[in-house]
């Protein structure tokens, strides 16, 4: 089955660090562009961050500096950490890939 899941989500403070997991499953995280998406309450989704094929990597303005989007091949998992954490964070992160369903994502709640 072709798909994306995602975990690592849960409660940090303002300041603290997270990273996120994106397991991918039936096809190799090294052949496509990944990216990191979050959507807040009422809000459209967006992306955060994305990891090209060939490694190179690209970043919204708000995160950039302090988010940071690896892949381990072997584990066929992408990863975003993420520093610095602010309240406007806060929000449910998937991991995308074009051509498949969009997950389940995970929870990021950032709050003193």
């Amino acid at each position: 089955q072709v798909q994306l899941v995602e975990s690592g989500g849960g409660p940090v403070q303002p300041g603290g660090s997270l990273t996120l997991s994106c397991a991918a499953s039936g096809f190799s995280v090294s052949k496509y562009y990944i990216g990191w998406y979050r959507q807040r309450p009422g809000e459209e989704r967006e992306e955060v961050a994305g990891i090209y094929s060939g490694g190179s990597t690209t970043y919204a303005d708000s995160v950039k500096g302090r988010f940071t989007i690896s892949r381990d091949n072997a584990k066929n998992t992408v990863y975003l950490q993420m520093n610095s954490l602010k309240s406007d964070d806060a929000a449910v992160y998937y991991c995308y890939r074009i051509g498949i369903n969009w997950g389940k994502g995970t929870q990021v709640t950032v709050s003193s």
